[in-house]
């Protein structure tokens, strides 16, 4: 028989037992649930965000690399994983590398200077500012597969057919008019034709046409009548002959087409490129000037194909044909990134010529004046085909210095003159024209 102290020692131990082993419970599911979370936030972190990456990837990288064509780096898709195949390299490598490109072609390292030796010599850019989670955001965007190009919406004939089937065309409309008036003239030959066997049928007797004097001749035989025709015919002809030779070299709506498709609507509307980027030449000089092809390939080196909007009539294929012509003609092998030395001469269309005694200076328009392209071009950021928006006549400027105020603020040279012709005038703002616009000798020399 145990004694009673005996028993409560034994109470005692098994109570201290549970306990202990309470505690060691929570302890190993506390440091079980920590160990889970950071696994889990470092796989999360080692995976990365598609989405944020793609974005980091346009802003430090696409201007020397794509993922799918080699430019003036390699193409990354895939690069952690081909690397680590090929290579035996980790992320830390990559980590090291894009930080440090130059730092690592130094220290030796065999495939850093393999690959700046492959490429020309042409040393990475560091980018010591982007972070763990950043560099890896920018691999898991370049770890997703290809995506396959969507179809095109319809087929420029299978477009047309569907507007057409939309909508009544006009030979439709033309052919209903042409037999609604042949019935009209068959129902008044019936009408006419009964209204005579009726009369015929009372014994009415009907006038004989011939007995009447034909409309023509009274007309001819009437003098007065006669004279107001000529009069008419000789003002009307003279009127047309004025307005045909008027518009002589006047080419407003010309739109021909080009040896290369340059579309405005997507480089100064789409995207936003301004007008004097590519015709720099009209802030300082008469003219403003073709392009060189140089300011083409200086985006078109990266951009060999088109990623916006397509329609029925111009399709991804038909833009990145084009972009092909250009690089037939400033001789650049897309494949090996550089200059062969054939380029070919594009042979563009001239849309805005001036006649030859009338002088027009871009710089003084623009750089003085302050006047916008598109006050005399038209809304070219719309334009996929860029077209003569104005007719570009002498009465046409003429009106233009009449309603174009000057801007004579903060301009001491000519304060005394603003004054004396805003006192000559009576107005406070002075349009070019009272500032001489309109004499002669500013436009013909």
């Amino acid at each position: 028989m145990k004694k009673p102290y005996q028993s409560l020692e034994v109470n005692l131990t098994n109570n201290m037992r549970k306990v202990i082993h309470r505690k060691l419970s929570k302890n190993f599911l506390r440091l079980s649930l920590v160990f889970l979370l950071a696994f889990t936030t470092a796989l999360s972190a080692q995976e990365g965000d598609p989405a944020k990456g793609k974005s980091l990837f346009n802003a430090n990288c696409a201007a020397c690399h794509k993922l799918d064509k080699k430019m003036t780096g390699p193409a990354l898709r895939n690069v952690e994983t081909r690397l680590s195949e090929e290579e035996g390299l980790d992320r830390e490598w990559l980590y090291a590398w894009i930080r440090n490109s130059a730092g690592m072609i130094k220290s030796g390292d065999a495939y850093a200077n393999k690959i700046y030796n492959e490429y020309g010599g042409a040393a990475m850019t560091a980018f010591p500012q982007l972070s763990d989670d950043d560099l890896n955001n920018i691999l898991a965007y370049t770890a997703e597969e290809k995506k396959a190009p969507a179809e095109a919406a319809a087929p420029v004939g299978g477009a047309q057919t569907a507007d057409a089937s939309n909508g009544i065309s006009n030979e439709i409309i033309l052919g209903a008019l042409a037999i609604l008036f042949i019935l009209l003239a068959a129902g008044l030959y019936l009408v006419n034709k009964t209204l005579r066997r009726f009369a015929n049928a009372q014994g009415i007797d009907l006038p004989e046409s011939s007995a009447r004097t034909p409309l023509w001749k009274a007309f001819v035989q009437n003098q007065f009548l006669m004279i107001v025709v000529a009069i008419f015919f000789l003002l009307s002809s003279a009127y047309f002959v004025y307005g045909y030779l008027s518009q002589i070299g006047v080419d407003q709506g010309y739109q021909p087409v080009q040896p290369i498709h340059y579309s405005h609507k997507i480089h100064a509307g789409d995207n936003g490129i301004d007008c004097k980027y590519c015709h720099s030449s009209a802030r300082v000089s008469k003219h403003s000037g073709i392009p060189s092809l140089n300011v083409c390939m200086n985006c078109h080196k990266s951009i060999y194909e088109y990623n916006g909007e397509t329609s029925a009539e111009y399709s991804k294929e038909f833009y990145d044909g084009e972009i092909k012509k250009l690089y037939a003609a400033v001789g650049w092998d897309d494949a090996e990134q550089k200059y062969t030395g054939e380029s070919q001469p594009v042979k563009w269309v001239r849309i805005h010529n001036l006649p030859d005694f009338a002088y027009f200076n871009h710089s003084q328009h623009v750089t003085v004046a302050g006047v916008e392209c598109q006050t005399c071009h038209g809304p070219v950021e719309e334009m996929e085909v860029l077209y003569q928006h104005a007719p570009l006549t002498m009465g046409w400027c003429i009106n233009c210095h009449r309603e174009t105020n000057i801007d004579v603020k903060d301009n001491a040279y000519y304060t005394k003159i603003h004054e004396e012709l805003s006192k000559k005038y009576g107005v406070e703002n002075l349009t070019a024209a009272q500032m001489g616009g309109l004499e002669c000798g500013k436009c013909h020399y």
